[in-house]
């Protein structure tokens, strides 16, 4: 079987899960299914006689099937003051793979961009950019338990990609996102979608993580840069920078977004430069 009928085979699978889930929440499947990252998910606007919501199911090998990504989106119910999506409930079943559906309450508008890089200006209203920057805000003083990267994931990331003489020594922590792209943004109306990684990260992670998915944007990357410069260009915020590069850089090694590497490279090459300036 080829990569593309294997494909299209699991596919196939997954929208039988969905149907499943939605039989399972007494949902009727109300808009054509869209698929996350490599199939992994999948998604539709439904409803019922209480009104519309979102179906999500996500499929992962047995030993894969844990820990904080795993029950991300639902932890994400005690978040309070960012707009996002609320989790009103959660299926399992096991079929050789783990399927975890949850149903959510469904946010309005439609998502900032159809793939997780921007390759268009936005047309964002100035009350949009408010709400992001208040939301990134009131999350970092969220507490959890949950850890998104430690010192040790950061250190290693750069130093493998990087020159390993640079100080990767995080010394400001907060909760994050911790995987902000323009997919998961929603617009007219400000949210934020796709809450599996939140947790502990370092300062500046969500600033860093839009700034790097919009560089084939540069009016919309310096318009991210402005809005939160006061934690990007810090010694952490930079740290925060390379450690997503290099996040990105492994995505694009695997056949991501391959338009990106260049913009990356040459951005990665900047904070760098800054980087061993500061330690001067």
């Amino acid at each position: 079987m080829s990569t593309k009928e294997a494909d299209a085979h699991f596919a196939g699978w997954m929208r039988n899960n969905l149907d499943l889930a939605a039989r399972h929440f007494d949902l009727n499947i109300t808009t054509e299914p869209v698929f996350g990252w490599r199939l992994r998910s999948i998604g539709a606007r439904a409803e019922n006689v209480h009104g519309p919501c979102w179906l999500r199911v996500v499929s992962q090998e047995p030993e894969w099937a844990q820990g904080h990504s795993w029950t991300g989106t639902l932890a994400g119910n005690k978040i309070k003051g960012v707009p996002k999506p609320y989790v009103l409930g959660v299926f399992e079943w096991t079929d050789g793979r783990v399927q975890r559906a949850e149903v959510s309450t469904l946010m309005p508008g439609q998502p900032c961009s159809p793939t997780d890089v921007l390759r268009l200006p936005p047309a964002l209203s100035d009350q949009w950019w408010s709400d992001l920057v208040r939301s990134v805000d009131t999350l970092a003083t969220i507490r959890t338990d949950r850890i998104n990267s430690d010192q040790n994931r950061v250190t290693q990331g750069i130093r493998e990609r990087f020159d390993g003489s640079i100080d990767t020594t995080v010394d400001q922590w907060e909760t994050v996102h911790g995987d902000l792209h323009w997919s998961n943004l929603v617009h007219p109306t400000f949210g934020l979608l796709d809450w599996e990684l939140w947790g502990r990260g370092p300062a500046g992670t969500d600033a860093a993580t839009l700034l790097c998915y919009s560089l084939l944007v540069p009016d919309t990357a310096e318009a991210v840069h402005a809005l939160f410069a006061d934690v990007l260009d810090t010694p952490t915020g930079r740290i925060a920078q390379l450690y997503v590069v290099t996040r990105l850089l492994r995505r694009i090694d695997a056949g991501d977004h391959p338009d990106l590497a260049e913009p990356l490279t040459r951005h990665a090459h900047a904070v760098l430069t800054t980087a061993r300036d500061d330690a001067t």
